[in-house]
């Protein structure tokens, strides 16, 4: 049975089911929502300030948005937040413009204006997507930095306030829209490389010497699905692993029962978000690759050694140099 609680990283209102084992499931507002903490994570947590707590909220929030429905907040998390940048302010308010869209059932339908005593849920919610490090007790603090950012909103002309029967009321305008639509494209940045390709033993080479050698020589982390422990559904894990991906590398390359579906989706699914996508095909499967991609520019390879080259170069060309890059 689900039971109140206390938030570990604000200490405001939240609910815990039932856990076993190190750590909670913890379901918390002020946080964006569900999340796992360890105890050694919740111990380290008390002497943390409040700055650190809010990068770690927006921290939650973009891996949730990423498609990881209950993050996992470990000791290596809050290490690595430490070393984190703040959002500026520009960022706090994109956040928040996401938000506020996720409040209207429909483009024009509008939503009442946030404040505390209307709904605590929502204001807590509001304040954990502008990386708020106000103390959760100065309300009156926490009210003056939300009307901060929806000032600027309304100021961009991406909401606007009308009166609808005496109540305050608030709507996405259709260059808010428009903002959306462009943040859509616009990706956390990403040390990982997601590789779509045939999972058979006659690829193990290709991968063990030419594909995950090239990206790791780049400066990226390759990441394949069926090396990923996870316990969500496989179709909406991979579309989770996709979003998190700086770029894709395709490989084309089929066997004798014909091409690899998941490939062509997997490479389609990252065009749709803007996510670059690098092809590459075994030179004996090139004329067997469907026309719909056969016009983008892929690295025909013979052998690891050959792909592991060409890779690399492509990956530096298009992509750039990834932060795990060392220098020769």
């Amino acid at each position: 049975m689900t039971a109140d609680c206390n938030c570990p990283i604000w200490g405001t209102p939240a609910t815990e089911p039932p856990s076993n084992g190190d750590g909670r499931y913890i379901d918390s507002p002020r946080a964006g929502g569900r999340y796992f903490i360890s105890g050694t994570a919740e111990e380290m947590l008390k002497s943390r300030d409040v700055s650190l707590k809010a990068y770690l909220t927006t921290w939650l929030i973009d891996q949730r948005r990423l498609g990881v429905d209950c993050p996992e907040v470990t000791s290596d998390t809050l290490k690595s937040a430490d070393a984190g940048r703040p959002l500026s302010i520009r960022e706090r308010a994109d956040k928040y413009l996401r938000f506020l869209a996720n409040l209207e059932p429909y483009p024009g339908s509008g939503f009442p204006a946030i404040s505390y005593e209307h709904s605590q849920k929502n204001f807590l919610l509001a304040l954990s997507q502008i990386e708020s490090s106000v103390d959760p007790s100065a309300i009156d603090l926490q009210r003056r930095e939300l009307r901060f950012f929806g000032d600027y909103l309304e100021e961009q002309r991406w909401i606007e306030s009308y009166d609808w029967r005496g109540y305050s009321q608030y709507g996405l305008t259709v260059p808010g829209h428009i903002r959306l639509t462009e943040l859509e494209t616009i990706h956390i940045p990403s040390s990982r490389a997601f590789i779509a390709m045939w999972f058979d033993a006659s690829m193990d080479n290709a991968w063990e010497h030419g594909i995950a050698p090239a990206v790791g020589d780049a400066g990226y982390d390759p990441v394949r699905i069926d090396q990923q422990e996870h316990v969500n559904k496989i179709d909406d894990e991979i579309i989770a692993e996709i979003r998190r991906a700086r770029f894709v590398v395709a490989d084309f390359t089929q066997g004798a029962a014909g091409a690899r579906g998941g490939v062509y989706y997997e490479a389609g699914f990252a065009h749709g978000l803007d996510i670059p996508v690098i092809f590459t095909c075994r030179a004996d499967s090139l004329d067997k690759v469907h026309f719909d991609t056969r016009q983008y520019n892929h690295i025909v390879w013979r052998d690891p050694e050959e792909l592991r080259g060409s890779l690399k170069n492509r990956i530096a060309a298009v992509i750039g140099d990834g932060p795990n890059k060392t220098a020769n």
